[in-house]
């Protein structure tokens, strides 16, 4: 079953290697496990619903304990708590367009707010409840998940938008085709969610982001229904495609996707190379970009990064051999790992594979071969379940990410981690910060960045939330300072909004809410998330 306070399946663990507490204690301190709420404490104070009934809103207090939040690290504090502010009066599961078309004339004439809910995995805000006088609805899509039309001649699939990422591949195999967008929630978020959050997948190198792949769909929003036909292109004014990517719930309900699938790949292949610094592999990244080399992802860690990762994998012994190993090579202390994924048909993998190589080998890489590449793979989805037993151990741990130009890449990083590193010093906190490049262009890169504290001795929720209120607000004015966008996948939600006019300047912003007013008359629609109001 979803674990309701956590990430993921509540049967499956992922146990860290018994070097790894010594070596978050030596970094961060001792931590004390915090002592969790019980669905039962969360479920009895969750108020009586303010919906009139409805035959297809469920008010069962369960149902929305589980609809509350998502999964940032403010949720995680909220849920594992019980400090929850606020929960959907009502949650529906619509089977078809006409009634999702039903729930919103309903939340229209009883004064309801209604929020969408896909896989309810965004980390920054956007399927939160917020506090407010007005009943909240809340619409999980699961329920609309099935591939409804496939072009076989033109790669063209049309889908539910709730269909999650495991049952949307499984579908598109069984005609010899794929998507390939693989984000991190890739096995709990849906299509829908990844189009209206502009998410990005592990891989988008080779197939894509989410803007390129989404051809077409069907929106229901409270002024009507918006149908997006899925030509292949078209300068038929402004792509009102755009409007729907990254609105986060604003404008409507997306029911229906339309995407550009593609033949299941001959070969794919993940590969390790270490550089010996930070700055000799971002060059090696750089150029691999701008030669436009078939590859499919790469994914340069910082040294920080690459230790953590590297003690955090347990088998120590075959660590032990590959320090000593790449010493030898010249490779010391600041050693810094790039996986690359190369994907295709055996002779433009092939050609990848030689062609990055040998310009790694130019800035001092050495490649050792497929063994982390494939470890990479087997645990790409799983590495969300550490946030589970960290917390359990007594650290949170929360991610941020942003984009910017190549000349700016290794300032980015440097201000970024200096703000998240020096947060908390005025407590005597140490912080845990480390950083990778893990979606690349030819202009530039994605910089994300992973940190980790401690919750407080006595588990108090309030301070555990005040410091992460301290290091994001510092990582997110250091990320508009140094000139990078605010979000570069994850989204606005709640958590990034207000940074969003640094980015959009005003009369960007007028535009996003006209926008809005004009799908939305009503303010109905997932308020407070992207923009006020």
């Amino acid at each position: 079953m979803r674990r309701w306070n956590g990430w993921g399946d509540d049967t499956f663990a992922y146990p860290l290697p018994n070097s790894a507490t010594p070596f978050l204690q030596e970094l961060v301190g001792h931590a004390t496990p915090p002592r969790d709420a019980t669905l039962g404490e969360v479920v009895a104070s969750v108020p009586a619903s303010r919906l009139p009934a409805h035959p297809l809103v469920d008010a069962d207090l369960a149902e929305r304990a589980r609809h509350a939040r998502g999964q940032s690290l403010p949720d995680w504090i909220a849920l594992r708590s019980g400090c929850i502010p606020a929960f959907p009066d009502g949650v529906a599961y619509p089977t078809t367009n006409a009634q999702v078309r039903a729930l919103l004339d309903y939340a229209a004439s009883v004064g309801a707010r209604l929020i969408p809910y896909g896989g309810g995995t965004s980390v920054v805000g956007h399927v939160n409840v917020l506090p407010g006088d007005a009943p909240v609805l809340t619409v999980d899509l699961s329920h609309m998940s099935r591939l409804l039309r496939f072009d076989a001649v033109s790669h063209l699939a049309t889908f539910g938008a709730g269909v999650v990422g495991p049952d949307l591949e499984a579908q598109l195999r069984a005609r010899g085709c794929m998507l390939g967008h693989f984000p991190q929630s890739f096995e709990l978020s849906t299509l829908g969610g990844w189009v209206v959050t502009r998410s990005n997948g592990q891989q988008s190198l080779g197939y894509g982001r989410i803007e390129a792949l989404f051809a077409g769909g069907r929106l229901e929003s409270p002024a009507g229904t918006l149908t997006l036909p899925a030509f292949p292109a078209s300068a038929a004014g402004p792509d009102l495609r755009e409007a729907v990517l990254g609105s986060e719930g604003r404008l409507g309900i997306l029911t229906e996707a339309t995407v550009r699938v593609r033949p299941l790949p001959e070969l794919e292949e993940f590969r390790a190379v270490f550089f010996p610094s930070f700055d000799q592999g971002q060059e090696a990244v750089r150029e691999m970009m701008q030669a436009r080399l078939p590859l499919s992802m790469l994914r340069l860690s910082t040294a920080v990064e690459t230790e953590t990762t590297l003690a955090l994998a347990g088998h120590e012994g075959l660590i032990r051999w590959l320090k000593r190993m790449l010493r030898w090579r010249g490779i010391g202390e600041q050693r810094c790992m790039l996986i690359l994924g190369i994907t295709g048909s055996e002779a433009s993998v092939r050609l990848g594979r030689e062609e990055s190589l040998a310009l790694a080998s130019q800035h001092g890489g050495v490649h050792i071969g497929r063994t982390l590449g494939k470890q990479w793979r087997k645990s790409r989805f799983r590495s969300p379940y550490l946030r589970n037993t960290l917390w359990e151990m007594g650290y949170a741990l929360d991610t941020l990410e942003t984009a910017t130009h190549w000349g700016n890449i290794s300032h980015m990083v440097e201000v970024i981690e200096q703000a998240l590193r020096t947060g908390l010093q005025d407590i005597g906190e140490r912080v845990l910060v480390f950083s990778h490049l893990s979606h690349t262009y030819p202009w530039g890169s994605n910089v994300y960045t992973t940190y980790l504290y401690r919750i407080p001795a006595n588990g108090d929720p309030d301070e555990t939330l005040r410091r992460w209120q301290v290091l994001k607000a510092a990582a997110s004015q250091a990320i508009v300072s140094a000139g990078g966008t605010i979000t570069h996948q994850h989204g606005i939600g709640t958590d990034h909004l207000p940074y969003l006019p640094a980015e959009k300047g005003p009369l960007g912003m007028d535009a996003v809410r006209d926008l809005c007013q004009r799908f939305d008359p009503g303010g109905i629609m997932n308020p407070g998330k992207l923009v006020d109001g």
